[in-house]
This record gives structure tokens, sequence and C-alpha cells, in this order.
């Protein structure tokens, strides 16, 4: 066997070991007596076009074409109304011969990596980051090198991000709205990113290619904006997945968008077809292709997700945590209240709470909270928040 695959299969996650311990609690002392916040796992149901059309499929189309195989990038028309759809929203001038529908996010980021990685490559990763960039990275034989981000804003720091761009760098991950911290980037940082990235390009003569991952596009609040990569960095290539905006995790399906201004996009698209049949991603789940294009558009109740960001933010605040207000995904980054998140956490299982060591997402000293539990959840976790900081104070 790979003695590396071996050990990474017995070291999950911290996330994914924490939602497993939360289970077995669950069936120890009953589901509402513990407070799981460890998953991004959508609590809203999937908005009702989804089953509708599911159900219209299922009934007007032909069982071995709705089963069958489709190409091995996508169902043409499907790739074609995301493609119509992304222009008419975004004017980003995306074409549907640079698209790749995806078994979700994570075959979108995979295949995006062993499409572009040569040996010696450098992929930057944004601290605090989604602990699987680095896991994806590294399995592309890529050199990952973590950038913190300005903790007081959680954006990037672009003057550290400046000097740690090298001659081997081919790939900047970003994800807005970002998960841990649910920070979305301005239309005026995106552009000072991209300067960064333009301003290197020029300074190494290289190819700096930034992966956009973007699983929240549409989970934002209130008039936020999240700015289309594609318009302002030309080397962009997109990950796009349907698990959160229309509560369809366990589905898999998503695509890969490389931007038309890219540098040789035909051949990074090519690339991309490569890596996904090196792989074994081709033919994403075909009933879940089709039902993109009368979805497209669509969310789920995203207020349910907003009530409890505020009810979150406005109560641990009272309490006197350290809390980092997010503008959109279903996460809040909670400042731990010493300096090993790990023991803190530790400490909220007392409790109940099961929240997430920021560790995990390559920074100390804080948790991540994820509210995309129901409202009764949040309201009756609140005493024993309460009762957690009051533990400290007593010390």
């Amino acid at each position: 066997m790979n003695e590396k695959m071996r050990q990474l299969g017995t070291s999950p996650s911290a996330i994914r070991e924490l939602f497993e311990y939360g289970k077995k609690r669950k069936a120890e002392i009953g589901e509402d007596n513990v407070f799981d916040f460890s998953i991004g796992n959508p609590s809203v149901p999937s908005p009702q076009v989804v089953n509708e059309t599911l159900k219209y499929l299922i009934d007007n189309t032909e069982a071995t074409k709705l089963h069958g195989y489709t190409s091995a990038v996508g169902d043409l028309n499907v790739r074609k109304a995301i493609k119509e759809y992304l222009n008419n929203k975004y004017n980003c001038n995306a074409n549907e011969s640079l698209i790749y529908l995806t078994a979700g996010a994570a075959a979108s980021l995979t295949i995006t990596l062993n499409a572009i990685i040569n040996p010696g490559d450098e992929v930057i990763v944004l601290a605090p980051y989604f602990p699987e960039y680095k896991v994806f990275s590294e399995k592309a034989n890529a050199t990952v090198k973590v950038v913190n981000c300005n903790f007081d804003t959680f954006i990037p720091d672009f003057e550290l991000l400046k000097t740690s761009i090298s001659p081997k760098t081919k790939a900047v991950f970003i994800n807005y709205p970002n998960n841990p911290t649910g920070v979305v980037l301005s239309k005026e940082d995106m552009a000072k990113l991209a300067n960064v990235l333009k301003s290197a390009q020029e300074a190494f003569n290289s190819t700096i290619y930034l992966i956009s991952d973007e699983p929240y596009r549409e989970l934002v609040y209130g008039d936020i904006e999240v700015p289309y990569v594609t318009n302002y960095y030309d080397n962009t290539i997109v990950c796009y997945s349907f698990s959160k905006s229309l509560s369809l995790p366990g589905e898999r399906i998503g695509y890969i968008l490389v931007s038309s201004s890219c540098t040789k996009a035909a051949d990074v698209y090519f690339a991309i077809c490569g890596a996904g049949r090196s792989l074994g991603y081709v033919c994403a789940p075909a009933l879940f292709q089709y039902m993109i294009p009368y979805c497209l558009g669509h969310t789920t109740d995203i207020s349910v997700y907003e009530a409890n960001r505020n009810i979150l933010y406005d109560e641990l605040t009272s309490y006197g945590y350290n809390v980092v207000k997010p503008d959109g995904a279903f996460y809040i980054f909670v400042k731990a209240l010493e300096d090993d998140a790990v023991a803190f956490s530790k400490k909220a299982k007392e409790y109940e709470l099961l929240l997430v060591p920021s560790d995990s997402f390559g920074i100390k000293g804080y948790v991540r909270i994820s509210y995309c539990v129901t409202n009764k959840q949040v309201k009756d976790s609140l005493p024993s928040f309460k009762k957690l900081i009051e533990s400290y104070k007593g010390d």
C-alpha cells in the first residue's frame, strides 16, 4: 500500500473527527443536548425547484439518457446554460468550451491542481484556509506555502503576499465568501490582489493562476456583492459547487471554469480534461447535470443563516467573546479564550459545544462555529456559551 495514503486515512480532518464525535455523543445523551457546530452541512432544505426538477426529469426523460453517460466533460447543453447564466449575471465572457462539469468542488480543485502543477511548483494558500487545500496540493506534487492574512480584517496581507511570491509560484488559492471566517473580498481588494499577481507575473516572466474556490458565492447578507474574479484577473480558474447554494453537498455536482482571457486558455482546458481523465473524474452525475439549467440563480432560504449569524454575533459579543462578523458563508470565527485553541475546543466539549480549532485552518488562537444549523440549536446553545466564558472569568 501507499504508506502516505494510509497515514492520511488514519488521520481524518479535525472537522470530520469532531463531527463523528458529535454523532456518538448525541446517541449517548440525546440530539438536542449536543450543540454540534463542526461541519458545513446545510440545515436549510433545497429550494422547491430542485425536487420539482428532479421529479420532472425522472417522469419525462428516457431512463437510458437520464442515467447514462454524458460527454466526459459534461453535457454540452448544460455547459451552454451555465455560460449564458454567468455572462448575463457577471458579464464575464464565459465560454462553454472552457467549462468542465465535476463531482463537486473537491473534484474541481483536485483536477485543476493536477492540470497546472509541474514538479517544483509552489501553491500559495492564504491562512486561515480550508484544510483540504493543503491535502489536494500536496497530492498534485506542489509545495504549499502558507501566507497569513491580516488578522485584524482577515483579508489578504497584500504586502506579505507580494514578498511571498517567487519564480516557483504557480497558483494562489482564494475562497470568498471565506471558510472559516465568512469574510468577503471587496471589489477594491480584489483589484489590489489582481495587481499583485499581475506585477509578479511581469517580474518573473511567469504564469500565476488564481484558483477561486466558490461554493459560498451566493451565501451573502444584505447588499454585499462578491466580485467575479475573471473580470479582474485573466489567469483565473473558477471552481464552483452547488453544494451550499442549493443544499446539495451529498450529490456532488459543480464545475470548473477557465477564464476566456487566460493565457493559452484552450491548452489549460485540455490539461483539465487530461487531469480529469487520469484521476477518473469524468462524466459528473448525469441526473444532477440535467438539473442545473432549471436551478441556476436559485438558492436555499439564506435568511435562516442570516438570522443565526445575527443571534450568534450579537449574543457572543455581549458575553465578551471577540468575534469576526461574517458577511457571507455560514461560519463565524471566534477568538479562543486561551492561546491554545485545541485546548479551548476540548474545554468547550464540557459544555457540549463542538467548535473546530483554528489550527486546522493554518492559524492558532481561534475556533470556527458552523451555524448552518437550526435556529433552535443556536438559541439553545447560548447558555452553554455563556457558561464557557464564565468558566474562564472564574479562573
